[in-house]
């Protein structure tokens, strides 16, 4: 089971990820109707299943989430941005970078202030580089050492760049310290 960081402490998830995509939460099974959601408990569904069953998950008693593949577009989720608790983005493998642009996307355009979580092949290396794009949870592949992701997020004392936690680059950082000091 991954370890789930959150606010760069190791944290308990209670989160349930609707396993099986949307197809199980879609079919009709034997008794004729289509499986309900546990109504207390935490559900991170699948976009597909969101937008099919959306008025049911998010009108249960229990918080109610969705996870992005790759190739989906937040802007499909956009409308519903304030209901949703957390948003948890797949990274399918290490060298994929499309999830650092839908957490930038949603922080930056879409203005989501909720739990921006990272999924799949997560690793230590990539954490402090994910949390400049707005992720505040990590949820680490298997094999990570949880305390060396941890370590990863004071790795660099400065970055060059703006980032969703740094929105100033260090130029004019280091200019605007100039001009007050002078």
């Amino acid at each position: 089971m991954a370890t789930l960081v959150k606010d760069e402490r190791i944290a308990s998830d209670r989160w349930l990820l609707l396993e099986g995509g949307a197809a199980r939460w879609l079919t009709v099974g034997e008794d004729g109707f289509v499986p309900d959601f546990p109504g207390e408990a935490d559900l991170i569904a699948p976009l597909a299943l969101l937008k099919v069953r959306g008025a049911e998950l998010l009108g249960r008693a229990g918080r109610t989430g969705v996870v992005l593949e790759p190739h989906e577009d937040p802007a499909a989720i956009a409308e519903t941005l304030d209901q949703l608790s957390l948003v948890a983005v797949r990274f399918p493998k290490f060298g994929d970078g499309r999830g650092y642009s839908s957490a930038r996307l949603l922080r930056e355009r879409y203005g989501y202030e909720g739990e921006l979580r990272a999924v799949g092949d997560v690793l230590r290396d990539q954490v402090l580089f994910m949390k400049r794009s707005g992720f505040d949870s990590f949820s680490l592949r298997d094999d990570q050492d949880p305390g060396e992701a941890i370590a990863a997020f004071g790795e660099f004392s400065e970055q060059y760049q703006a980032s969703n936690t740094q929105p100033q680059p260090l130029f004019r950082r280091r200019y605007a310290q100039g001009a007050r000091a002078g």
